[in-house]
């Protein structure tokens, strides 16, 4: 039982002190502590008994008292405390001595005047309160006494000599600082030996010496005050009334924080202002606090690095979580966002922009979008999934076309951490939707864009089912840019599309725009056929990767066809062998002069007959009708039913699903390029050039149902070729000819591969 009356209370105290942590701070040792419990950093100030003096233990013990009655926010804060017969334990915040921070200042290049004026506004104010409120003399008022916490706030302490004015009532008198640290005799006014004055007067003689060693460093004897150094010019009138000779005309520590806020006082600024409002934000008026956050968000580039990060960040999330602030809170909080690590950042600002999502409030979701940039990278998979992505969602279908377009932007920042479900599933029935009824053009355009952009991370059943029906249909909107982006989107993606998809769904879409009315659409599309061959398609699959699709959505357009091949030899002037562009018997040279109106220039030899249902008719019924993604067959005229959505509101398709890799029927006479033997070259062994172009040109020729061209004067530059070329022709239409007396005229919609 007595055992436990005998145990040492410091092992009970409820804070830890951190070894190696101790500095001096006049009769205390500071030293760096923290909680037991939570780990909250503090700072513990220790005096020994057996250390000190009689008179130092009285003053020791005369602090501790007055810390605990004594609370101001620019007093230093007292947290807990332990007494013993041993030693006195006093657990205040979080604080470096003034010294040991200017020093670590003038390391980085020193304090900012900014930082000063704040610092010194708020000492001045703390001896204000002493000398006008409490009717008490700090009697030890300097730069030891000054300690600076974490958000670079300056706090008074070094309450050991505080005293009443008239003197204590119960007779007990402590010993003046200069009786026990002799070097303070330097910082003693000269007329304290009569005491005439004010009572004060002694405290604001101190206040001036510690403004001259804040800028000039420690003051080497009384007289140095006399000379200014770096003591800014806007403070030297104040300065000197605070040291003048005649302590009458010295100024109440009251007044001089008046004189110093007057305009083009050196406490008149920005700083000052914003700290000063901050501490009263919470009677502010609400239009007041709108103000304030938007003029905060320019001036936090000057302010402190650790002011934003511990004064001006918990004000900001208690604006939003309490005071209804909105989204002007938005901008300064990114800002200093930027000062904090990665840990800080996911601990304090994402449970808050978590919660932002949710808001009703459109200032506040366009906001968070358009910043999305800022902190994505924060941002954890799990949260995006459950709590983040069903609440943008919402922007899909918003009546605001600000918010849903800035809801398809962020797809590019959010479409990495989306799931299977979300990404594959949910995000492309909106895109379908948005694509197919949108009124706004520019919404539909990026929409395509951004599908494009996010293709990577599809599956490979989605992007099979999607792409191309996608694309296809915003080559076909009335926006040019969409159709634009249409062209865009088949040339960044076209690694993902088999060799048929390529021949017989895209080639086809777009040489149907080629005869766009827009010209930047059928500059575009003809660039694309322009640096190609046609035999690609037999090699696409030794083709590099597409450059990415940022740099096409930024610079234009990059050629589909030019990243399947490289130049091909055997072509001259820009035309393939055997295809005289003057010439109107060849296919490209009839195709010339009939395009000629349309298409002038170098485009010219690219034209060819429209389908049935004009390219150029965008209010056709086709487009108004249909607003899905349908699967469809460029060469069956098979499409799904028209729900949102790609194919059958993800579910199976009811095409066939072995038509995207069953290999069109070719002509006769007409071999795929596996049937040659390719060298390094790229040229084929057992057949020439000539072959393969009049195939591929014979198959686009049945594609489009153009009727042959017939026959002309034979150029002498390709006189051979043409020859082969008549005699395939003619042995070709007289096949046709038979085969469609025997079956027949075709069935509306359908096409057939001679």
């Amino acid at each position: 039982m007595w055992s436990f009356f005998a145990r040492d209370p410091v092992k009970d105290f409820a804070y830890e002190i951190i070894p190696d942590t101790q500095e001096k701070s006049g009769i205390w040792s500071l030293h760096r502590g923290k909680r037991k419990t939570s780990g909250e950093p503090v700072s513990v100030f220790v005096y020994e008994v057996a250390q000190g003096t009689e008179q130092q233990t009285q003053l020791a013990k005369a602090a501790f008292k007055r810390m605990k009655t004594l609370r101001h926010p620019n007093i230093l804060a007292y947290v807990d405390g332990l007494e013993t017969e041993k030693s006195l334990y006093l657990v205040t915040e979080q604080v470096t001595p003034l010294a040991v921070h200017l020093k670590t200042q003038a390391e980085k290049g020193g304090a900012g005047e900014l930082e000063i004026s704040w610092g010194l506004h708020q000492i001045v104010k703390a001896l204000s309160f002493l000398v006008n409120d409490c009717h008490l003399l700090h009697n030890n008022f300097g730069v030891w006494a000054v300690f600076v916490d974490r958000a670079g706030e300056w706090k008074l302490g070094g309450l050991d000599h505080v005293a009443p004015e008239q003197g204590d009532p119960s007779g007990v008198s402590l010993p003046a600082p200069k009786a026990v640290y002799p070097d303070m005799e330097k910082y003693e006014p000269p007329e304290m030996s009569n005491s005439s004055g004010e009572k004060w007067a002694g405290e604001v003689w101190r206040l001036g010496c510690l403004i001259w060693e804040v800028f000039n460093g420690p003051l080497p004897r009384t007289s140095s005050l006399r000379s200014l150094g770096k003591v800014p010019k806007a403070l030297v009138p104040h300065y000197c009334e605070l040291v003048g000779a005649n302590p009458r005309a010295r100024p109440n520590p009251a007044r001089f924080l008046q004189n110093c806020r007057a305009p083009g006082g050196f406490l008149s600024n920005s700083f000052v202002e914003s700290n000063l409002f901050l501490e009263e934000i919470q009677i502010k008026e609400p239009a007041e606090k709108q103000q304030f956050f938007q003029d905060l968000s320019e001036n936090l580039d000057s302010f402190p690095e650790d002011f934003c990060k511990h004064k001006v960040l918990p004000q900001l999330l208690t604006a939003f979580e309490f005071g209804n602030a909105g989204a002007v809170v938005l901008t300064p909080l990114f800002k200093v966002g930027k000062f904090l690590s990665a840990d800080e950042y996911q601990q304090k600002i994402i449970p808050v922009i978590v919660k932002m999502f949710s808001s009703t409030d459109r200032a506040m979701r366009i906001r968070l979008l358009q910043q999305m940039e800022q902190f994505i990278q924060y941002l954890n998979e799990a949260a995006v999934n459950s709590q983040i992505f069903p609440h943008v969602v919402h922007g899909f279908t918003d009546t605001n076309p600000a918010i849903r377009e800035q809801t398809v932007k962020s797809m590019l920042l959010l479409a990495p951490k989306l799931n299977e479900t979300n990404l594959n599933q949910e995000l492309m029935r909106h895109f379908a939707r948005l694509q197919a009824r949108d009124e706004q053009g520019p919404i539909r355009c990026n929409t395509t864009v951004c599908l494009g952009k996010i293709a990577s991370y599809l599956n490979a059943g989605t992007r099979q089912r999607v792409l191309i029906s996608a694309f296809s249909r915003a080559t076909k909107d009335p926006f040019p840019a969409s159709r634009s982006a249409g062209v865009l989107g088949f040339a960044a993606t076209h690694n993902y599309y088999s060799i048929t998809e390529i021949a017989a769904r895209i080639l086809p879409t777009l040489c149907a725009i080629t005869v766009d009315p827009d010209k930047s659409v059928r500059d575009q599309v003809h660039m694309a056929l322009l640096n190609s061959e046609c035999s690609c398609i037999y090699r696409v699959h030794q083709c590099s990767p597409s450059s990415s699709w940022a740099g096409w959505a930024v610079t234009g357009m990059s050629s589909l066809t030019s990243k399947l091949i490289r130049n091909t030899p055997g072509t001259e002037g820009g035309t393939l062998e055997g295809g005289d562009p003057t010439n109107s018997n060849s296919p490209t040279g009839a195709a010339d002069s009939a395009h000629a109106a349309h298409a002038p220039g170098r485009f010219n030899r690219f034209n060819r007959n429209p389908r049935e249902k004009g390219s150029s008719d965008w209010s056709s019924s086709g487009w108004d009708a249909d607003d899905s993604w349908s699967n469809e067959k460029e060469g069956q005229g098979q499409s799904s039913a028209g729900e949102e959505g790609w194919g059958n509101d993800w579910g199976e398709e009811e095409t066939d699903p072995t038509l995207a890799t069953k290999t069109l029927p070719l002509p006769e006479g007409v071999r795929l390029a596996s049937e040659y033997n390719w060298d390094s070259s790229n040229t084929a062994k057992g057949a020439s050039q000539n072959d393969l172009f009049a195939s591929v040109s014979q198959r686009n020729t049945a594609n489009t149902t153009a009727t042959m061209v017939r026959t002309g004067e034979a150029n002498n530059k390709a006189e051979m070729s043409k020859k082969k070329r008549e005699e395939r022709r003619k042995e070709l239409e007289a096949k046709r000819a038979e085969r469609k007396a025997a079956k027949g005229p075709l069935k509306l919609g359908a096409r057939k591969l001679d």
